[in-house]
């Protein structure tokens, strides 16, 4: 059964993330920091994108955890698979920022996720990271100005070089992802799948 102290762990931390995204929504209010929520609001940004899809996923988590303490672990197989989904093909590989990525290393030791076919992991996390770039790319073209600043002073080989290893980069911390829950969890992750 699953630890109290593991429950209140997830509470805490999808507090924290509503607390953030609505701390962002009040700043994006202050007059000082309009400008930088020009063209595309502060929903242009990986780190604010990224703090709303951790909100998502850790109640995902919470609401796992409780059904799983009320119901037994048979009857939610569908939140279990779709909390694994979001941990493996997004939530980890986008979690470089370094505090989100504490939290991703955490949820890795105390909770064993079951990682799908490295096709359908790869297609979800490729379909995300497409988006993402899509969207840079359409501020660029509606407004003239980068999400990034950086883009600015690359040229366009280079800024499709920059797009495709940061697909390398994500798809390695995905596969990174993988190895660690399987160090951490392999025994456990077998028996799971022969029952």
């Amino acid at each position: 059964m699953m630890k109290t102290s593991t429950c209140i762990y997830h509470f805490i931390v999808m507090s924290w993330y509503i607390f953030l995204n609505y701390y962002v929504v009040q700043v994006k209010n202050d007059p000082k920091t309009c400008m930088l929520f020009k063209n595309g609001g502060q929903w242009k940004y990986l780190t604010f994108l990224n703090l709303l899809l951790q909100a998502i996923f850790f109640g995902v988590v919470c609401l796992d955890d409780v059904l799983k303490r009320i119901k037994g672990k048979k009857d939610i197989k569908f939140i279990t698979a779709f909390r694994d989904l979001l941990f493996s093909s997004l939530v980890f590989p986008v979690s470089t920022h370094t505090f989100i990525l504490s939290f991703s290393l955490i949820e890795i030791a105390i909770k064993p996720h079951h990682y799908p076919s490295k096709k359908i992991g790869f297609i979800v996390t490729f379909i995300s990271s497409f988006f993402y770039t899509t969207r840079v790319l359409w501020i660029y073209f509606e407004s003239g100005t980068w999400v990034y600043p950086l883009f600015a002073k690359l040229s366009p080989v280079n800024q499709a070089l920059f797009f495709f290893v940061s697909y390398i980069f994500v798809f390695s911390f995905y596969l990174l992802g993988e190895k660690l829950n399987h160090w951490k969890w392999g025994d456990v992750m077998q028996a799971k799948k022969g029952e």
